[in-house]
């Protein structure tokens, strides 16, 4: 992956070596703001605001992808569970994992998403 110049140490942690933010201490977790969540690293589109939900996990959780082929699942049997995480399909950036268990949300998934993988682009009005 071609790291952007830009990123902090703490977003390549998560971006490039799958680390976790603390749960609870993302910037985006309480954003309420129309717009795009893109790939802080190359800048892709990846979830609309209008996806996002309050999941009560700790993290930005989003319903679905902002259009098909945006995110790449990928199976995840690291610390002895199985998992699905969620890459940047442009640029293979960690963003988080995705979880079948939002019953009350259309997709029914829950893609959990660290705040430090993603940027902002507010739409003006």
């Amino acid at each position: 992956m071609k790291t952007n110049p830009k990123l902090t140490p703490e977003q390549v942690k998560v971006l490039q070596e799958k680390a976790t933010e603390a749960p609870f201490t993302g910037k985006y977790l309480h954003n309420e703001k129309d717009g795009m969540y893109t790939c802080a690293n190359c800048g892709a589109e990846l979830f609309a605001s209008g996806t996002k939900f309050d999941s009560g996990s700790g993290w930005p959780s989003f319903y679905d992808v902002a259009k098909s082929g945006a995110v790449k699942l990928i199976d995840d049997v690291s610390m002895g569970m199985t998992r699905t995480e969620a890459v940047c399909a442009n640029c293979g950036g960690h963003l988080g994992h995705v979880f079948d268990d939002a019953y009350d949300q259309p997709t029914g998934q829950r893609y959990c998403i660290n705040s430090l993988s993603l940027d902002f682009k507010e739409t003006k009005k």
